[in-house]
């Protein structure tokens, strides 16, 4: 991940390539991260599938299988 600091983003907005995430550094501290749509959209959809994942092992009560098992060969 590529740290830069806020004044720099600042000033390189305009022409800024965001391939990957972005630390964005403020007095020091991390402060931001600045990723592109694309990755931000694919993050979201996976903390949407893990949290189904979830909410489905708790629903169907302690005789289920955990994920491990489900998905071991």
């Amino acid at each position: 991940m590529r740290t830069e600091t806020l004044s720099y983003v600042k000033e390189h907005a305009n022409h800024l390539e965001i391939d990957s995430p972005l630390l964005i550094t403020q007095k020091g501290k991390a402060r931001f991260v600045l990723l592109n749509a694309e990755d931000y959209e694919y993050q979201q959809e996976s903390l949407a599938l893990l949290k189904l994942l979830v909410l489905a092992e708790k629903t169907t009560g302690d005789n289920a299988e955990s994920i491990e098992q489900a998905f071991a060969d």
